[in-house]
């Protein structure tokens, strides 16, 4: 059985908004990261660096969001079946967990740099209602996720001049697996 190790408002709600996509039957095991259950010897012999969230498949031990994303996609036969399907998923997961995400900090440039990004991905959901076509991905999950992150968390960037993505967040915020996973209701 699959088994999602995570804490209060950390990534691993990126995780388990994959997971209720997908429908898949798991064990959420929350860690108290406050009184650092996350840095105790079970939890290092899972991952390291002490970080969440880590999924446990039977002997697979997976850490990091985008690695574990890949792996449900794949599994559960939502990657895509040539080289260049499984490349663009690569790349959609890659860029929101890294080029993205980092754009977020630091403060003093976030607009600017945020601005680069923002803006293309306004254009391409421009003409779509995900951003591989009009079937829901693992690339929404990943992007999706750094974009709903902003509006929480960083209430200096401004998304009134991006009115696709609005309407995309909307779109990924109705679905019910986002509602239970990352607004926990449900």
């Amino acid at each position: 059985m699959l088994k999602l190790y995570g804490g209060a408002r950390s990534r691993a709600s990126i995780v388990r908004w994959y997971l209720e996509e997908l429908g898949a039957d798991y064990e959420f095991v929350l860690l108290d990261m406050q009184a650092g259950e996350h840095k105790q010897p079970d939890f290092l012999s899972l991952n390291p660096f002490g970080k969440v969230p880590v999924l446990t498949d039977g002997e697979v031990t997976l850490f990091e969001s985008g690695a574990i994303l890949l792996y449900l996609a794949e599994k559960f036969g939502h990657l895509g079946t040539s080289p260049a399907d499984k490349a663009i998923a690569y790349q959609w997961v890659l860029f929101a967990n890294s080029t993205f995400a980092m754009g977020l900090t630091p403060a003093e440039n976030r607009n600017e740099v945020m601005a680069r990004y923002l803006q293309p991905l306004n254009d391409i959901l421009q003409d779509t209602s995900f951003l591989l076509g009009e079937a829901f991905t693992v690339a929404d999950v990943a992007v999706g996720s750094i974009l709903a992150y902003i509006p929480l968390m960083f209430q200096d960037v401004d998304l009134s001049a991006y009115p696709a993505l609005q309407a995309y967040l909307k779109r990924l915020g109705d679905r019910p697996a986002f509602q239970k996973a990352i607004m926990n209701r449900g």
